[in-house]
């Protein structure tokens, strides 16, 4: 095979892998089934570069033959007649298998990279469209080793890895076809040995599956590490755990050294085994084959034909061996990436939804209908996929069109539970949450999004300007209204005051801004969507006192008109509500207004004093 072709297989073998121990699998061929909705448009490709590799074999498989036909006709009945015609023949069969080798490696990069693409595609689109619950059970290192890895090893396995078996085994087919033409008792002494190589796979491949799945998961583990200790690179200076880190990372990285060393020699003695092999039939070659040429059976160029093929004949199978392996070993990968792709949300439109007002990326925005803002909560129960215990049971709360809703409670008491449900990230496990009179469910997921304005406690900024993060909210969003949004959460004197105001890059994950700069451009990117819900979820916890009693005034501009809920922490914030609730245990304890709540003297009375009298002493 081409050493372009071969290098390139085999390019990267062990490559990242997922912390959580995965079972043994075994796909038919190799997964591959599983992978036809997403190779199907490659298929033609994926044909003509298989037609092309057992040609380029077949071209190789004949050189032997060539330097048979040279030794027997040239140099044994020394003459040089036909000579011409023969570097003729010769040289052309070498331009034609150049120029094979060319379009296969060709072909073989576009399936790889094509592929790769695909599954990427489908992988992250498919991301966008699960619930929340399928990020709180899986970390980030597990779901970027499927986009990332996964595909990749996939991609490979598509293109330089088929290769590798139909041009080897092509190879090894027609190399026996002509040594049974040549001298078929001979070629027999050959053949035999094929069985011994069959015992040699069985003995190291189950080993070493074993221990590649084991480097794998191993590497995957110190990725996270990697991962955990750059990003949380604060905390670990604050708590003084750099060595405890380190330890961790230092313990993982040596079992992947220990691993990865016996992984080596059960590879090495493996390789070792059948190149001894191929030694046993370049001698049993030269044993039997020196005898019938003494003996005249023969000529000299057909027993070199065989010597060669002999050489050449074990190398292949031993590519064979290890191609196999290779594709034992992605089967893993194949079964870990579609169980991606076939994870069903829990959070779904139903078909007929979908029908009607479009999926997540088709959606049919004509058969929207207005939002008004009617939120109600029908004895609703919930618990979260992941836990059996019930975080709201038989809820029942009515919320008409424009109220500002405060909600306030103890960590864990269901508050954020609460503004998830209205949002549609999780479904309730019992009751119906109603908008505008019918069930959330009746309408799509991304009609409701659509019409929420949401501000996270710790907002999150894409990369790129402070223009570029605030269209998110309003692709069609003028200068003007975007100022006039930054002006209305009080944040426009702080862009003005940055170098490139509006074009100023914000950084990764807006980590150029202060928490409370980011908080801020989150408010106003809210608000640019014109939402008929907004959810402010802590959207003050990190704003300083002074902008915080600016920013009373705004909420209560804002969110004239719209049904609003605001968790809360400072209670101050939320002195002006329509309703506020006190939460407890998945249940709402008390409700009414600030000065109601006061006059009761109950739990919420307790909880703001208890916060007043903590900031006087401060």
């Amino acid at each position: 095979m081409p050493s372009c072709l071969k290098s390139t297989a085999f390019t990267g073998r062990y490559m990242r892998y997922n912390r959580d121990k995965e079972e043994t699998v075994s796909l038919p061929f190799f997964g591959v089934p599983k992978l036809i909705p997403y190779i199907r448009k490659y298929v033609p490709w994926i044909i003509t570069m298989v037609i092309l590799g057992m040609f380029a074999s077949l071209i190789d498989s004949a050189v032997p033959l060539m330097q048979r036909f040279a030794l027997d006709n040239f140099v044994g009945k020394k003459t040089l007649e036909g000579l011409k015609v023969f570097i003729i023949f010769y040289v052309l069969m070498i331009v034609v298998y150049m120029i094979v080798n060319f379009f296969t490696t060709y072909l073989c990069g576009k399936v790889e990279m094509s592929v790769d693409r695909d599954l990427r595609n489908a992988a992250f689109n498919h991301l966008q469209e699960l619930s929340f619950s399928y990020f709180n059970q899986n970390n980030v290192g597990y779901i970027h080793a499927r986009v990332m890895s996964d595909t990749g090893k996939i991609g490979v396995m598509m293109a330089w890895r088929l290769m590798d078996i139909v041009w080897h085994g092509s190879y090894v087919i027609f190399c026996l076809i002509m040594m049974f033409i040549l001298n078929w008792k001979l070629a027999l002494w050959v053949a035999v040995l094929v069985p011994l190589v069959t015992v040699l796979i069985s003995v190291f491949q189950k080993k070493l599956v074993k221990l590649n799945r084991q480097i794998r998961e191993l590497n995957s583990t110190i990725t996270s590490d990697f991962n955990e200790g750059i990003s949380g690179a604060k905390a670990i200076k604050t708590l003084a755990v750099e060595d405890r880190i380190y330890g961790d990372f230092r313990e993982d990285t040596e079992q992947m050294r220990s691993r990865s060393i016996k992984a080596t020699h059960y590879s090495s003695l493996f390789t070792s085994s059948v190149m001894m092999v191929s030694s046993i039939a370049l001698g049993l070659v030269l044993w039997r084959g020196g005898i019938i040429t003494l003996n005249g059976v023969i000529e000299i160029g057909t027993l070199s034909a065989f010597l060669t093929y002999s050489l050449h004949l074990m190398e292949p199978i031993q590519w064979i061996v290890m191609t196999i392996s290779e594709l034992i070993s992605v089967q893993v990968n194949v079964e870990r990436l579609t169980r991606l792709l076939e994870t069903k949300t829990e959070v779904a439109d139903t078909e007929e939804v979908i029908a009607k007002y479009g999926g997540t990326f088709d959606p049919k925005r004509e058969n929207w209908e207005e939002l008004e803002g009617d939120v109600e909560f029908e004895d609703v129960s919930f618990h979260y996929p992941d836990g059996e215990e019930y975080v709201l049971e038989h809820f029942n709360l009515k919320v008409p069109k424009g109220t500002n809703v405060a909600i306030v409670g103890e960590t864990g008491a269901g508050k954020s539970t609460l503004v998830n449900l209205v949002c549609r990230f999780f479904e309730p496990t019992e009751g119906r949450v109603l908008i505008d009179g019918r069930d959330a469910r009746e309408r799509s997921i991304l009609w409701l999004h659509s019409n929420i304005g949401y501000v996270l406690q710790t907002p999150h900024l894409f990369s790129g300007s402070i223009r570029e993060n605030l269209k998110y909210g309003n692709p069609e969003a003028t200068d003007e209204e975007i100022w006039d949004a930054l002006k209305k959460v009080c944040a426009d004197e702080i862009v003005k005051n940055m170098k490139q105001d509006l074009d100023t890059d914000v950084g990764e994950g807006g980590d150029s801004l202060s928490t409370g700069e980011k908080q801020l451009i989150s408010f106003a990117r809210a608000l640019l969507a014109d939402p008929a819900i907004l959810v402010l979820d802590e959207a003050t916890a990190s704003i300083d006192t002074v902008t915080e009693k600016r920013l009373q005034d705004a909420i209560k501009t804002v969110t004239k008109g719209r049904t609003s809920f605001m968790i809360a922490h400072r209670l101050s914030t939320i002195v002006d509500a329509d309703i506020i609730l006190l939460v407890s245990d998945g249940k709402i304890k008390e409700r009414g207004t600030h000065k109601e709540l006061l006059e009761k003297k109950g739990a919420y009375y307790e909880l703001y004093m208890s916060m007043k009298t903590g900031m006087e002493i401060g």
